[in-house]
């Protein structure tokens, strides 16, 4: 089977960079609602489109731009995305007229803009791709979902490369209701269940080739509904590895109370190991791990002492996975 490399990142998150992060240039977020920092879309996207897309397929369609361009690829065989909520913002736009208008003389623009695939879609349209295209909707291991995907295919040599996408979009009818609920914090107040949101896009491009841009090699990913001390053994067993094998481990957490008690297993099995979270950068949301593959990628190229990271993301209990990165060494 073909080995998979990283070949291409880039991202649209609260962070004012979309590549090439330091621990010294991230910022650390501390309110509970983080907008991503829009980059001026107008070299990329005619202005006209812009004023007319939703967030998220703008950030999509500019994350992916960049990926591609850094690989060196003009065209993917496939692009794969994965999201939450999708297009958030055009779903409440729809829902509100809907009410507003007492179910009657509606526009469909809100509703066909706001349908979980339109970022892919989008995508395709804007590079002319007519390959594979799919959207996986699964909660917190979405994008796993997606890159999953891309990795099983270009293994059993279906295709040779593949976009991989992690998008989504805060919005704010679906924000005042959380906080209500108690699940958001606010500016003043870091409630028990409280989480940090936020929003982004992160576009990877997977490749059989190894280049003299590839990050790492994409080794194996493992997505589960629960999971237990053994899972993570098991995991790295099928690797032929150890937790001793493991040099970083980054872990999809904001270091808030709500988090503690479901990373406990994980800090235990790897005291050898570097700890790094990459929440506080992001926010809690949907494809939050997009980013935290982004980071450990850079991490690896940087530094050619580290031969393994594992990511492990999960959150509240559910939607647990590993992805597991290996050193590819220069071309």
């Amino acid at each position: 089977m073909k080995k998979v490399y990283i070949n291409g990142v880039s991202s649209i998150s609260i962070q004012e960079q979309a590549r090439n992060f330091t621990v010294e240039s991230l910022k650390t977020i501390h309110q509970g609602v983080n907008e991503a920092h829009q980059p001026s879309y107008k070299e990329l996207i005619p202005p006209a489109m812009v004023r007319r897309m939703a967030k998220g397929v703008k950030m999509g369609i500019y994350t992916a731009h960049l990926a591609l361009e850094e690989a060196h690829l003009q065209m993917p065989q496939a692009i794969i995305t994965g999201t939450g909520l999708g297009c958030l913002v055009d779903s409440e736009k729809f829902l509100e007229l809907l009410l507003d208008n007492n179910e009657s003389y509606l526009t469909p623009t809100s509703f066909i803009q706001s349908t979980h695939n339109t970022v892919g879609g989008q995508i395709a349209l804007h590079f002319g791709c007519k390959g594979y295209n799919f959207t996986y909707v699964h909660q917190h291991s979405s994008f796993e979902s997606a890159l999953l995907d891309g990795l099983l295919q270009i293994k059993a040599e279906e295709i040779e490369n593949a976009l991989i996408g992690g998008i989504d979009e805060v919005g704010k009818t679906t924000i005042n209701n959380q906080q209500l609920a108690q699940l958001v914090n606010t500016e003043d107040i870091v409630y028990e269940k409280g989480i940090n949101t936020g929003e982004g896009a992160t576009c990877v491009v997977l490749d059989q080739h190894h280049t003299a841009t590839s990050y790492a090699e994409l080794v194996d990913i493992h997505i589960s509904n629960t999971t237990n001390p053994r899972s993570i053994a098991s995991f790295l067993k099928e690797n032929n590895l150890t937790e001793e094998a493991i040099d970083l481990v980054y872990v999809g957490s904001c270091d808030l109370p709500v988090d503690q008690d479901y990373f406990k297993v994980i800090y235990h099995s790897f005291k050898q190991a570097e700890m790094l979270t990459y929440k506080e950068y992001v926010g809690h949301h949907h494809t939050a791990s997009s980013f935290g593959l982004l980071l450990a990628a850079e991490r690896m190229k940087r530094d050619a002492n580290v031969q393994y990271i594992l990511l492990y993301n999960q959150f509240q209990g559910k939607d647990h996975s590993f992805i597991l990165l290996k050193q590819c060494g220069e071309k």
